[in-house]
């Protein structure tokens, strides 16, 4: 078994060694980006060797001009087909058709034409698969609430390996984070989140509900996570590398010793306790960004309830006042 490389590496050389010398000699003239962007887990850097068995290897994005796009189309792939190794640095470049899901598989073979993994895009027929638009101009608060996270990332992650068109880079640069208003949107609405159910950690616990407990407690720190994603203005991925991507952040070098202890709390009190510390720390780190006036960073009891809580409800009305009038109402 060959040794493993991550792919987005894999990915390039393949381009740069493989691809390119025989686009460069067969059709010199022809304008093109590249790169290993979208779906999958090497996009994001976390593949490992598992990740090898489906839709891995060397492959990658190329984007051609909308003029000819369908005869460019057939004309590369019939040169690639043709005249690609069998593999690279030990990688089948032969693949499967897709299954009934469209999932492909390495397949090695030793003679013959090969299946790539070179898929074709224009920048508007790869925006509209991946997030529904023709383009990103002219952009709405609507639209950028409607985007699937996880998009976002994909499309702005991985590498651009060449951008002869000039529009490849300037479309991720464009989706590189959320406007304003709609980052604070999505701010006030994690800190409203843990605003309905702060108390209820220790409400539950109150009476011998320590799974309800938990659970609350889980959601509140899914959404301090949120929060920090959303600081630190770092789009948030699906649950498969919510935790692995959560550790890339600055401020999970503070914030995951505490989250893991509440989440090993062994009784209520000892949850909120822990709960207490990771409010002060994302607290702190909200008046770090200086959008609102300063915020009380100290945990209090909950309408005189033996509860602590941070009043998250706070935060979220200070937020939501930063927003303009009109753009708050676009986004209800």
């Amino acid at each position: 078994m060959s040794k493993f490389i991550p792919g987005l590496e894999l990915s390039e050389r393949f381009f740069f060694e493989a691809v390119k010398p025989i686009l460069d000699k067969e059709l010199p003239n022809l304008k093109y980006s590249a790169g290993l962007i979208g779906y999958g887990s090497e996009v994001l850097g976390f593949d490992t060797e598992e990740s090898t068995d489906h839709h891995w290897g060397p492959r990658f994005l190329m984007f051609l001009e909308e003029e000819n796009f369908d005869a460019q189309k057939v004309e590369i792939d019939k040169i690639l087909s043709e005249k690609l190794p069998h593999n690279f640095l030990g990688f089948s470049t032969n693949y499967t058709e897709g299954d009934k899901i469209g999932v492909r598989h390495p397949e090695p073979i030793t003679s013959g034409p090969i299946r790539h993994f070179v898929e074709f895009y224009t920048i508007k027929s790869y925006l509209e698969k991946r997030l529904n638009i023709s383009s990103v101009e002219s952009l709405t608060n609507v639209d950028w609430i409607k985007f699937p996270e996880q998009r976002l990332l994909e499309t702005i992650s991985g590498k651009v390996f060449i951008d002869g068109l000039g529009k490849l880079e300037e479309m991720r640069e464009a989706l590189h984070y959320y406007p304003k208003d709609v980052w604070l949107y999505r701010l006030a609405s994690e800190w409203q989140k843990i605003s309905d159910i702060e108390a209820f950690v220790g409400r539950c616990g109150d009476v011998d509900d320590d799974l309800g407990s938990r659970l609350v407690a889980s959601d509140i720190i899914k959404s301090i996570m949120n929060l920090c994603f959303l600081m630190e203005r770092s789009y948030i991925p699906y649950s498969k590398w919510f935790g692995s991507g959560f550790k890339r952040l600055k401020s999970s070098e503070v914030l995951l010793p505490v989250l893991m202890n509440i989440m090993t709390s062994p009784d209520w009190k000892e949850r909120e306790s822990n709960l207490s510390q990771a409010y002060k720390i994302i607290a702190h780190m909200h008046n770090n960004l200086n959008i609102t006036e300063k915020m009380s960073e100290e945990v209090e009891s909950y309408y005189g309830r033996p509860y602590l809580v941070i009043r998250a409800d706070k935060f979220a009305e200070k937020i939501m006042d930063q927003i303009p009038e009109g753009s708050r109402e676009e986004m209800k």
